[in-house]
């Protein structure tokens, strides 16, 4: 089956599902990043957004993905792109690569490109095209999920945990290859950090580690 991760910036898919990524790969199954925003003068500069790009790229690679889209709309200022490119855009990939299964951030993220992201991803999955996809299911980002105001819309609430311990080493090698998106413990964007969560959702189900998810739908046809 085709698997389609949506990451709002480069390292939020290692973050959020790098180990399901290797783990879908590994079964024989094509696994693609849409990474959504990149950064833009003045707040970025372009050698560093670059960097950051080919970083991503070879993360993804590692984790098996076949291959990367970079739409490239402006981070932290997605909110100045008209609400119908973003939303066409997503919707150009999704027709592209017409995938089973679809990986999206936790709407209740701080950040407000998760949010519009989201948003704009549920447009280009609702169940009215000729390609259906059979499962979406939302991640959890470090550093993001679980900042913002708590109440029940923002709250991370994880009801699919899946057992990622033959590919969590695989998923911090990945993460490792984000030098300078990373910081040093007690960081949330840290190594220690990202494997203390893997074995903290873990230890809830009885495995060595896991990624927990929330699902947002599935359709049965069996």
């Amino acid at each position: 089956m085709n698997v389609l991760v949506f990451a709002p910036h480069p390292d939020d898919e290692v973050l959020g599902c790098g180990g399901v990524m290797a783990k879908r790969a590994a079964s024989g199954d094509s696994v693609f990043v849409c990474v959504v925003t990149r950064g833009v003068e003045p707040l970025y500069k372009d050698e560093d957004v670059r960097i950051i790009q080919q970083q991503c790229r070879k993360a993804d690679e590692l984790l098996g993905a076949k291959d990367t889209f970079f739409l490239n709309f402006p981070a932290v200022m997605l909110e100045t792109v008209p609400r119908y490119e973003l939303n066409e855009k997503i919707s150009d990939v999704v027709q592209l690569i017409k995938p089973a299964e679809v990986f999206i951030p936790h709407r209740g993220d701080m950040q407000l490109d998760h949010k519009m992201i989201v948003d704009a991803a549920m447009v280009a999955l609702r169940p009215k095209y000729k390609h259906v996809v059979k499962r979406i299911y939302a991640y959890e980002t470090l550093s993001e999920t679980g900042w913002d105001i708590p109440n029940m819309v923002n709250e991370f609430i994880p009801n699919v945990y899946e057992d990622i311990t033959q590919t969590l080493q695989l998923k911090l090698q990945a993460m490792d290859m984000f030098k300078s998106q990373l910081g040093v413990f007690p960081e949330a964007r840290s190594i220690e950090a990202l494997e203390s969560l893997a074995k903290f959702r873990g230890a809830m189900v009885n495995c060595k580690a896991a990624e927990a998810f929330s699902l947002i739908r599935e359709i049965k046809t069996v």
